[in-house]
């Protein structure tokens, strides 16, 4: 469940942004076409569906992870084959990355769906962290953000399944032991969101300050930081008689005298009766990425193996079971002839072509904007950039 809060512990400070089984089943409940998915992780496997060679390459510390299919997130991947977006945008790997996924059908009637996936590297020099991307839109239509009725009545719907303990627990599922396990919307359900919004799905511009800005001449180090009701979560949650949950936990606290007792249960592993649908044990994974934003104490040096470089022609590569075999690139995601797709030119390798081209310095690299086609002893965990020092310094090249 949803339970971590501030003052955070050693387990909570990183189980506080685990995807949780709850949100991945509320997704699934959605029906409608979707244009875009956005995720931090990437989905497991999808490095199977572009230049899986060229990512080894560039990131070569993946290898393990991507030969034993572990790298990435197995509840994305769920999701991706479920909901089948047009487009799928991930971060957290810090290497540019396109790939084309082709969607199985349930029906010969059925027109296969498609996904375009794309990550990018970070905003750096000689980096891949820039692409333009044409969306089809109403023109008609204004520029406010709006809330999408399918999705508030998904929230609605499934809004007694909220859980604010560290308990696992499996949502309902078609096996005999739930009454209810299909929790998706009916039209007349969307129609009432409609009509308790007057049909004006405009997302208010309600914005408040909840914590003090930030102060350069009076800083404020080792602030514990308390837990605070987020009033536009408030209103929300009012509005279409949702559970706030950092209100729930509020409660939950007080009710369990103050601090004792919350922490108690915070720290606690959680009830292993009922385990969650997915492998928590990390300790298998032993991949390290350089580019990554580390909790830690120290000090550590920007490794800058990982520039962008043209890619080496590479072996087609093996494909997971699970996946159909189709790689193919579109016009619209491909950066460039040598980003998306596998090149079979073993000719250009033999005579040494690509040597030359990984032996470039840094320097003689031409900055890339792609347009067509990423020390404290108080005892609390700070996080820091392991890349600070190229933030600042005057001339990166050098």
């Amino acid at each position: 469940g949803h339970f971590e809060c501030p003052p955070y512990n050693e387990q909570t400070i990183r189980s506080a942004y685990h995807v949780r089984n709850i949100e991945v089943f509320k997704l699934k409940q959605l029906k409608r076409p979707m244009d875009i998915f956005m995720s931090h992780d990437w989905p497991r496997s999808i490095y199977h569906y572009g230049n899986k060679e060229q990512l080894l390459k560039m990131k070569s510390f993946f290898r393990q992870e991507v030969e034993s299919n572990t790298l990435g997130c197995p509840a994305a991947t769920e999701l991706l084959q479920h909901l089948k977006p047009t487009y799928w945008f991930s971060a957290h790997l810090h290497v540019k990355f396109a790939a084309f996924v082709q969607h199985e059908t349930n029906s010969k009637e059925e027109l296969p769906k498609t996904t375009k996936f794309l990550a990018l590297d970070k905003c750096l020099p000689h980096r891949d962290f820039l692409q333009i991307i044409d969306v089809e839109h109403d023109p008609n239509a204004g520029d406010s953000l709006e809330y999408d009725a399918e999705w508030i009545a998904v929230l609605k719907a499934t809004n007694s399944l909220i859980n604010v303990t560290p308990s696992s627990w499996n949502m309902p599922e078609k096996n005999g032991l739930h009454a209810k396990w299909d929790y998706s919307v009916t039209e007349e359900a969307i129609k009432e969101v409609l009509e308790e919004l007057n049909r004006d799905l405009k997302i208010p511009c309600n914005f408040t300050l909840t914590a003090a800005c930030y102060d350069p001449s009076k800083p404020r180090k080792n602030m514990e930081p308390v837990h605070t009701i987020n009033p536009q979560t408030t209103e929300f949650c009012a509005q279409f008689g949702l559970t706030d949950i950092n209100d729930r936990i509020q409660q939950a606290k007080e009710e369990g005298s103050g601090r004792g007792e919350c922490e108690e249960e915070m720290d606690s592993p959680g009830s292993a009766e009922e385990p969650s649908e997915y492998n928590t044990d990390n300790s298998g994974l032993s991949s390290f990425n350089p580019d990554e934003i580390m909790l830690d104490e120290e000090d550590g040096d920007e490794d800058l193996s990982t520039c962008s470089v043209d890619p080496s022609p590479d072996h087609p590569p093996e494909f997971s079971t699970s996946f159909s075999d189709i790689r193919i690139m579109p016009d619209s995601m491909a950066v460039s002839s040598d980003d998306a797709t596998d090149s079979n030119n073993e000719e250009l390798e033999k005579s040494g072509g690509s040597k030359q081209v990984e032996e470039k310095s840094p320097t003689e690299r031409s900055l890339k904007r792609i347009g067509a086609d990423e020390n404290g002893n108080s005892g609390v965990k700070k996080i820091k950039r392991r890349n600070q020092a190229i933030y600042a310094a005057e001339d990166e090249d050098k």
